[in-house]
């Protein structure tokens, strides 16, 4: 493998407008806000880069946030086809007892023995953090609680939530039910980037059913018009947790807070990290997707040259005015050789910041090229004895 540095004036001037050098001054901006919370994270939702964490993969119970897992199972179960909206799903008289107006907690008022449709019952888990509606569509889906929680944790295994383990649908205090910061921003990034329409249902702040109008218990919805998700959790054991994220001028970050002491010191203080990222930090796009990085020698192949893309577009969110620090470079094998697939990997694009890596992305082929005949790649084969790679 051999690197080659790119010049900022070509491939990032017009996006960033700075050059890219590999020494420049360093950006300083102040420490981040320290919480009164057991745990807290704050990242680049794009990327899923840190911008500030406490305590991050310190294993915490996560109350109510467990239904983050519940409503992305349902959405994946409808976008795979196994699950309808429209279905109807039968509220059981353990839905009702253990989680419905009898239980004493949060609930979206089920009727025991009613049947609901699954749209509405996944807004009365978003919106009303209902524990009914988490119980009626665990047992609808996989049969039992318990079977469903089986299926979390698959899931979770999936997504890399590798500190997590769910015994339950709705967070409800259990030995074993526990999870991370970490864990949590994984699973937020999901919900945003798998299953947007679903997502759009957490920035609802009312839902009515039964003749109940309740609202969102996530406060920020109501005072910060950037904030648009995404749960709230809360039991004596976890204390008060939040789960937001806010999109801002092309940026958006995810916050999670763990165990506050008050419902409102939860707002506040994951209001604090919002305003610390959206004021200090800016996301850029550096290409976008389907850009031609660079163009590469081809032996052996009926082109000469194959061009090199990055597939998606190439995003890095990093602190303001630290631009100028950025440095590009590529990683490509130093014999390129036909016959190439289109879309074929073939290298690597390196984004660091301050000499510290922040993007990584794969270089593909552009189009497909080829072998080249007998003669062709005779010549090929003795020119690269002769001179070596170029």
């Amino acid at each position: 493998m051999h690197s080659l540095r790119i010049s900022f004036a070509f491939s990032l001037f017009c996006i960033l407008t700075a050059p890219l050098t590999a020494l420049a001054d360093q950006v300083i901006i102040p420490a981040p806000p320290q919480l009164a919370a057991k745990a807290y994270l704050l990242l680049d939702a794009d990327t899923g880069a840190a911008l500030v964490e406490h305590n991050a993969t310190e294993q915490l119970p996560p109350a109510s946030l467990t239904k983050m897992m519940t409503s992305y199972i349902v959405s994946e179960e409808i976008h795979n086809g196994r699950l309808k909206e429209a279905d109807l799903v039968n509220i059981s008289d353990d839905a009702w007892r253990r989680g419905g107006s009898a239980s004493g907690s949060s609930t979206m008022f089920l009727n025991p023995r009613s049947e609901v449709p699954v749209i509405d019952l996944l807004r009365g888990v978003i919106i009303q953090s209902g524990n009914d509606a988490s119980i009626a569509l665990a047992q609808h889906i996989a049969g039992s609680e318990a079977a469903f929680a089986d299926v979390m944790n698959q899931q979770a295994s999936l997504l890399g939530m590798n500190d997590s383990h769910f015994v339950n649908a709705t967070g409800w205090p259990a030995d074993g039910h526990l999870t991370t910061a970490k864990d949590l921003s994984i699973l937020a990034r999901a919900l945003i980037n798998d299953h947007p329409d679903h997502y759009s249902i957490y920035s609802e702040k009312y839902f009515k059913y039964n003749g109940i109008n309740q609202p969102n218990r996530n406060k920020l919805l109501f005072t910060d018009k950037f904030v648009d998700g995404i749960k709230t959790g809360h039991t004596s054991e976890a204390g008060y947790g939040l789960v937001s994220s806010a999109k801002k001028d092309g940026t958006r970050l995810i916050s999670v807070v763990l165990g506050t002491k008050t419902e409102s010191q939860r707002a506040s203080e994951s209001q604090r990290l919002l305003a610390y990222g959206f004021r200090y930090y800016k996301t850029h796009e550096l290409y976008p997707a389907d850009s031609v990085i660079s163009t590469h020698k081809v032996w052996s192949g009926v082109k000469d040259e194959i061009e090199l893309t990055v597939k998606r577009k190439v995003v890095a969110t990093i602190p303001r005015g630290s631009q100028k620090n950025l440095n590009a470079k590529i990683q490509v094998d130093s014999v390129i050789k036909a016959p190439i697939t289109q879309g074929q990997i073939l290298g690597k694009l390196i984004i660091s910041l301050d000499g510290e890596t922040i993007v990584e992305e794969d270089l593909a082929a552009k189009e497909e090229i080829a072998e080249a005949g007998f003669f062709a790649r005779t010549w090929d084969s003795l020119m690269l004895m002769i001179n070596g790679p170029e």
